[in-house]
């Protein structure tokens, strides 16, 4: 389960709802698809270990709750750390005190989409950013909220209005792909992951997606090829095993990807 988890963590949340949601897979929830909000250089938190900055910021927030920028740290080093309730609590304090606050609005509906609350992440993102002044990460997490409520086109509208303001941006169009994977566009999925794939600033989770698209069409050696590339041969031999055990998984549970708590990117 160690070695497995390699592979989920690069999939990503959504990635592993697209399975369950194509029938496939046994994962009950899932989050946010590839998207991250970065609205400051709090949003990567200075300290190299998410714990201790969860320490640090924490008896910072403990000591002066109305604090806005020791609320943000705390509740960026709490998702960071997978404390998702404990998160969406202290960034909903920090909103209700700082509502004109447009930072920690972000992190809050990062929080709440974490935690799995789509419809009050995709309200709260709404007001972090505004119309005039929109912000490209924000469009792409508010799409990938509404990909997990089922409004898929509604969702590809927001990832578009993203596109415009950063054209052939690769975590954008991944999550584009992925949302043509919860719809059980195949085809569609791999041409925009492919897009995304051959530009010279995608990531790692770019690759992985892809892989798992050209997995759930049937061809697992390409598939293969794809996910471990660039991998140390160990972690590569456990996506590939991870990879295959998933798109075994004819069994699982389904239609249960939206169930979930929520978080992310």
């Amino acid at each position: 389960m160690r070695r497995q988890s390699s592979l989920a963590r690069l999939l990503g949340p959504a990635a592993i709802a697209a399975i369950t949601a194509t029938g496939l897979g046994g994962c009950q929830t899932m989050a946010d698809i590839t998207g991250s909000i970065t609205h400051s250089k709090a949003e990567a938190s200075p300290d190299a270990d998410p714990r201790r900055a969860a320490e640090v910021y924490g008896e910072r927030y403990r000591g002066n709750p109305k604090d806005a920028d020791a609320a943000l740290r705390y509740g960026q080093a709490l998702r960071a750390t997978g404390q998702r309730a404990q998160a969406v609590a202290v960034l909903e304090q920090a909103t209700i005190a700082h509502p004109g606050n447009r930072a920690l609005l972000a992190t809050y509906g990062r929080a709440l989409a974490d935690n799995g609350n789509f419809k009050q992440a995709f309200e709260v993102l709404g007001r972090a950013h505004t119309p005039d002044n929109p912000d490209w990460r924000i469009l792409s997490v508010q799409g990938t909220a509404l990909d997990q409520l089922g409004r898929h086109d509604e969702a590809r509208r927001y990832y578009a209005s993203a596109l415009k303001i950063v054209p052939d941006e690769p975590s954008v169009l991944s999550n584009i792909g992925m949302s043509y994977v919860l719809s059980k566009d195949l085809p569609k999925a791999e041409e925009n992951l492919r897009r995304a794939y051959g530009q010279t600033s995608a990531d790692t989770r770019v690759r992985q997606n892809l892989g798992l698209v050209v997995g759930l069409q049937g061809r697992f050696a390409e598939a293969e090829t794809i996910v471990k590339a660039d991998l140390p041969p160990d972690e590569a031999a456990a996506n590939v095993a991870y990879l295959k055990q998933m798109l075994n998984r004819k069994d699982g549970p389904r239609g249960s990807e939206r169930s979930m708590p929520v978080a992310s990117q």
